[in-house]
């Protein structure tokens, strides 16, 4: 499998985008090019890499979602490899409209499993699709921003 590759300037960090072309694999920060690489290792461990230099759609969506077109993300295809719970808690981040949040906890019972906070944070924490898959939309249950991996400055700013 052929992977394609885009680093995006934005103004939380500059963002590695993988795609296959067709579906958006993998969106991570440039500081945390480890967590980037061990998650596309794990989901495509025969991957072959290319460093695109025209930007794609992938790229071009996120460029415009940063200048204010928060809209522009939203039908992006992705590739969501996880578990079943995986797959739908992050189908279901991406029914956040922008601009919203929403509690870890009120994530659980949308699923239909309102005790499982914990493994919403957890699954959060997996998501290989900062941004398009909008984890940094969930928030604590006193409506604080807690828990994102890239840190609370991005989840702010994203």
């Amino acid at each position: 499998m052929r992977l394609l590759v885009e680093r995006v300037k934005t103004p939380i960090g500059a963002a590695l985008v993988t795609h296959d072309g067709k579906r958006l694999c993998n969106l991570e920060f440039e500081d945390r090019e480890d967590r980037r690489r061990e998650e596309l290792t794990r989901h495509f461990p025969n991957a072959t890499f290319e460093k695109l230099r025209t930007p794609s759609k992938f790229a071009a969506a996120l460029a415009r979602y940063f200048k204010g077109e928060v809209r522009a993300i939203d039908k992006l295809p992705v590739a969501q490899l996880g578990t079943e719970f995986q797959q739908r808690a992050w189908a279901e981040l991406r029914r956040i409209p922008p601009g919203r949040t929403r509690g870890y906890g009120e994530q659980a019972a949308l699923l239909g499993k309102p005790a499982a906070a914990r493994a919403i944070g957890r699954t959060n924490g997996l998501n290989p699709i900062s941004i398009v898959v909008p984890c940094h939309r969930l928030i604590g249950a006193s409506g604080s921003l807690v828990h994102y991996g890239g840190g609370l400055e991005r989840k702010r700013g994203a």
